[in-house]
């Protein structure tokens, strides 16, 4: 593994600026987690570091030295793919087998037969060795997959929202199986996502990209807890953060156009009169739909809360984050 930095690297479609002045280290060890929506540059950033586009302007340095001219080959790269991409005539241990025996790589027979059984003990896969990979399931088809680039030891691992074709179980149970492999490998990941539940479950560092920018990076909790703009506090958070006019309540600070509130950081029991409009009963927690002078507020409440629709909740900001009329922080 080593580490993968991008400078000022920019990358244009015609009209469109994909990614644009893009400066990011992920460093040896990292799981790092670029979040936005389609169309933000995510995929793009990955084909760069992989080699697959050429940046207009930029360097791309990989363990040390500039790698923005190599070839995919030349930089030591591997990439796990939304959809499996396997070889259906394969078993699963001739799928794992198949990147060691590049030409390029030259793996001794040995080699690949310990690797092989090392990563399918890892993903929990060994007993499906002797299978094609057109008699697994979804899920082990997308663990054979990520299987095919841990088999490796590049110096990072590329995934381009491998999880999302998923279902819902499947997804989270992967996305613990993940993180678990990856510290237990020391691997290096980029990961993208539009998914703020893998960003923050599995990253060491979130990168938020807004069209082709790299808006803030840090932390899970230091994105959700400190956004710079109104955009990246709307990227985190389920329920989605509270935007409210500033004015509806008093205290905002001048030059404050909108304030938001996480559901956790709406206080109750006083401040002004809300209308419980629905209540939203999860089992493990309740969320209650409120209206405040005509603008909807999400807050939890205990589980087993008796209000009902109709009641009348006193609310207050708490912990509350301003943003100015451009959606920039205000301190």
């Amino acid at each position: 593994m080593a580490e993968v930095a991008l400078r000022g690297v920019s990358k244009r479609f015609g009209a469109v600026e994909a990614v644009a002045d893009l400066s990011l280290t992920i460093a040896h060890g990292e799981f790092v987690v670029l979040l936005g929506p389609t169309g933000a540059g995510k995929t793009t950033t990955l084909r760069l570091i992989a080699g697959l586009e050429r940046p207009d302007r930029g360097m791309i340095a990989i363990d040390g030295r500039d790698a923005t001219h190599e070839t995919p080959a030349e930089r030591d790269v591997t990439m796990v793919f939304q959809h499996y991409s396997l070889y259906p005539h394969m078993t699963v241990r001739e799928n794992l087998a198949f990147p060691l025996r590049s030409p390029v790589l030259r793996t001794p027979e040995e080699t690949i037969r310990t690797r092989v059984h090392q990563v399918a003990e890892t993903l929990q896969i060994a007993h499906k060795l002797d299978n094609r990979a057109t008699a697994l399931s979804g899920g082990e088809m997308q663990r054979v997959a990520i299987g095919r680039a841990l088999v490796r030891n590049p110096a990072i691992h590329l995934m381009d929202e491998p999880l999302s074709s998923l279902d819902a179980k499947l997804r989270a149970d992967l996305r613990v199986e993940l993180k678990r492999i990856q510290a237990d490998l020391g691997a290096t990941i980029l990961y993208v996502t539009h998914d703020q539940i893998e960003a923050m479950t599995m990253a060491t560092r979130i990168g938020v990209l807004d069209a082709g920018r790299l808006v803030q990076v840090g932390s899970p909790r230091e994105i959700y807890e400190n956004p710079v703009s109104l955009y990246v506090a709307g990227r985190l958070g389920q329920p989605r953060i509270n935007t409210l006019p500033a004015d509806l309540f008093p205290g905002a600070p001048a030059g404050a156009a909108t304030i938001a509130l996480r559901p956790e950081h709406v206080r109750q029991g006083s401040g002004r009169p809300a209308r419980v409009e629905r209540v939203e009963r999860l089992g493990d927690q309740t969320r209650l739909h409120l209206t405040l002078d005509g603008h909807a507020i999400v807050t939890l409440a205990e589980v087993h809360t008796d209000l009902e629709p109709g009641d009348t909740l006193p609310v207050e900001p708490q912990n509350a984050l301003y943003f100015d009329a451009t959606g920039a922080r205000i301190a």
